[in-house]
């Protein structure tokens, strides 16, 4: 099975990479224009292998879509790239629409002229797999949880262009006949994330000595899932997800930003201890504008459906994420250092 993965080098993409090629046996295609939060080291373990091959290249480049559809003859596809970090969207969300909305577009309409032409016995085991998150459903309340029939509110630039790609997929299946699946996932975690999201962050920061930020009250309630978990579900749901059907992806993990950054320093004390408690250096911060409240997933259809259950625990992958930081820190610090991660992002224009 060939498997064309578009944003293969990203933190979520490079453990998809890794598990397809490592655990799965598959061939897999990775289209990817390498931008900022690439993660190019993380796939080390495959970029020599006879299963793995690698396009630079951007999904908006109509003529390198084409080509890799050309060269390769991928058996399914996996939209994985995109722009994703929110504070970013609020500052610059024009990259967000050209990567997310018309990349997408562009990588629908070279894959339907594709599948187009291929034989019967071809078109009948090909999907078009696209990856999704849980913003797309906007905020909710203290009770409840997002399912597959959740209304879509999306509430930053970021949410509004992968609600936009989700729609631009489900249209492309119902004009076209393209046979695609759709995933929204929650918040991933793990090695090799590119230290602009919370917790690569928090554990530079605590490690540095300087102040842990943490946004308005902390309050802000996400559901997390180890990014090795994801990539399972990604291929249970690619190889064994119904024509047209959408699956909400999560790891049953809500946690309060304030108990995420509580139980990274925790770990720290553990692995890492200095003299005075990490959770001493927490600071709270001007809040992002229009900052979601809450997001919760509910999963029991993939479950139901598919088998798929998340095999971390929260609890267990913190431990396995301090571990392998600590064990990568120059590597992140390098990283930071180069494009200045961690620096305050998403206040608005003119802020």
């Amino acid at each position: 099975m060939k498997i064309l993965i578009t944003g293969g080098s990203g933190f979520i993409g490079s453990a998809v990479v890794r598990h397809f090629v490592g655990d799965k046996d598959a061939f897999v295609v990775n289209l990817d224009c390498l931008t900022y939060a690439a993660v190019p080291d993380a796939l080390a373990d495959v970029e020599n292998t006879s299963r793995y091959a690698m396009i630079k290249g951007n999904i908006c480049d109509r003529a390198a879509v084409r080509r890799a559809f050309a060269q390769h003859q991928p058996d399914k596809v996996v939209h994985l790239a995109a722009e994703s970090h929110v504070d970013r969207s609020i500052d610059g969300p024009e990259a967000f629409v050209q990567t997310n909305v018309r990349g997408t577009s562009i990588l629908l309409e070279e894959a339907t002229r594709y599948f187009s032409g291929l034989p019967k016995a071809r078109r009948e085991g090909f999907r078009f797999h696209h990856v999704s998150t849980d913003e797309v459903f906007g905020s909710l309340g203290p009770t409840g949880l997002f399912s597959e029939e959740s209304p879509y509110d999306p509430r930053s630039p970021y949410a509004a262009s992968k609600a936009s790609a989700d729609h631009l997929v489900r249209a492309w299946h119902h004009t076209y006949g393209l046979p695609v699946v759709i995933s929204n996932c929650s918040n991933n975690f793990g090695p090799w994330q590119y230290p602009e999201k919370l917790m690569p962050i928090v554990i530079l920061k605590a490690l540095s000595g300087e102040p842990i930020p943490i946004y308005g009250d902390g309050m802000n309630i996400r559901d997390w899932l180890y990014v090795e978990d994801h990539a399972d579900a990604l291929f249970t749901v690619l190889t064994e997800g119904r024509t047209g059907e959408s699956y909400n992806i999560g790891g049953s993990n809500e946690r309060a930003n304030i108990d995420v950054v509580q139980a990274l320093c925790t770990e720290l004390d553990r692995q890492s201890p200095q003299q005075k408690a990490y959770a001493d250096l927490i600071t709270f911060v001007e809040d992002r504008p229009g900052h979601d409240q809450r997001y919760a997933i509910d999963a029991s259809k993939i479950q139901r459906e598919l088998g798929w259950k998340a095999k971390t625990s929260f609890e267990a992958g913190i431990k396995q994420t301090v571990r392998w930081y600590l064990e990568h820190l120059e590597w992140c610090r390098a990283l930071a250092l180069r494009d200045q991660a961690g620096r305050r992002l998403g206040l608005g224009r003119g802020a």
